[in-house]
């Protein structure tokens, strides 16, 4: 116990600062107090001038001899009672002092516990909380202070940490399905070939394109999901361009029947390779998901980018941002799954408000909106 106290001496922690913060204060109260106390007494304990005149008569007293050395003597004592009792009055008053100083001391060390109990309840929680127990919280009770605010805040936090490690574990597992996927199928593809005892070139040649396909389809998922974890990283440097220029250029070259556009200057900031790399998953996304005799729609302006399609109906828009989720049979296709989780994570790294509502009939509307490219961004 001893050991703990000098340890939190040297320390000089926030209990031990706010209790001395007490002490000096009650001090200096008490010291004014007591400074003001013995002015007062000081004066009320005043010699009175011998001489002074008593009433009804016309002048001072005419005193003899022997009466003027008992004054001299009375006043005398009167002196000495004087500085006696301010004398006691201080040293009474300066041990009291001390002595309530020493009890308020101990009160403010009590009071400042109690006082950052939670502080230590969240400290020891963040202590005991590791990747595996992320579902604890705090749930710190008592009345709606600063310190309640800060527990509920720290709660908040170690929900979106979960969320975030929960999805991040999904993440993994997804990702390492589907690149064992084509790896399976490379195999499987080697090994009939090398297997067949009457292979040929033709048979040979025919294995050595489906393992470069299976090879090919790799590379785009590993480029997809380095284009999506550079989305989440953030972007450090931030130049200005004209969105509807990139929107022109990925239309040009996806120029269908069914795909019309609507563009106009749409000046913005941030990287525009991963500009461009949003708007091609996001018209990619409309031309594959679609049905025969649809049409896709690509409105850009004022740094908002709209892509409107028909094509199945579509039950659960929030799960098709998740990573390698298809949206069922109707939706699946060729894609790797990534394209929308790709769309989020860049917008995310532009400060860019992502909107996707399902059109009655089928089909999606899906509207990024940047942020003004004056305005100050919140991430780097």
């Amino acid at each position: 116990m001893r050991g703990r106290a000098v340890r939190l001496l040297r320390r000089r922690t926030v209990r031990l600062r706010l209790t001395l913060l007490y002490g000096g204060l009650f001090l200096l109260c008490g010291a004014t107090v007591l400074t003001v106390t013995y002015v007062l007494v000081s004066h009320a304990l005043t010699p009175i001038d011998r001489l002074v005149p008593l009433p009804g008569l016309p002048g001072p007293l005419k005193v003899t001899d022997e009466a003027m050395h008992v004054i001299v003597k009375a006043e005398h004592a009167l002196v000495a009672q004087r500085q006696d009792v301010l004398h006691q009055l201080l040293v009474q008053s300066g041990f009291a002092l001390a002595l309530v100083l020493v009890l308020a001391l101990a009160l403010g060390w009590l009071v400042a516990g109690r006082i950052l109990h939670p502080l230590r309840t969240i400290t020891t929680t963040a202590r005991q909380i590791s990747a595996t127990n992320l579902h604890r919280r705090l749930a710190l009770p008592g009345p709606d202070d600063e310190l309640k605010e800060l527990g509920d805040t720290f709660d908040e936090l170690l929900v979106r940490l979960e969320e975030s490690f929960r999805a991040q574990r999904q993440f993994v597992a997804n990702a390492s399905h589907e690149l064992r996927t084509p790896l399976a199928r490379q195999r499987a593809i080697g090994q009939v070939a090398l297997d067949d005892p009457d292979a040929t070139v033709a048979t040979l040649r025919a294995a050595h394109e489906r393992v470069l396909a299976a090879g090919a389809q790799q590379e785009r998922l590993i480029e997809a999901l380095l284009t999506l974890a550079r989305g989440h990283a953030g972007i450090d440097v931030r130049r200005p361009f004209d969105l509807a220029e990139v929107v022109a250029e990925v239309v040009a070259v996806r120029r269908t029947a069914g795909l019309r556009d609507s563009i106009s200057p749409s000046p913005v900031a941030g990287h525009r390779a991963l500009a461009e790399r949003l708007v091609v998953n996001l018209v990619d996304n409309a031309l594959r998901h679609n049905v025969p005799g649809g049409w896709v729609e690509v409105t850009c302006g004022g740094g908002v980018l709209v892509v409107a399609n028909t094509g199945p109906v579509v039950a659960e828009v929030e799960r098709l941002f998740e990573p390698f989720h298809r949206g069922g049979r109707a939706r699946s296709g060729e894609g790797l799954g990534l394209g929308l989780s790709i769309v989020r994570a860049i917008a995310s790294a532009h400060d860019a408000a992502v909107a996707t509502v399902p059109r009655d009939g089928g089909g999606l509307v899906v509207t990024v909106t940047f942020p003004d490219p004056a305005r100050p961004h919140t991430n780097g």
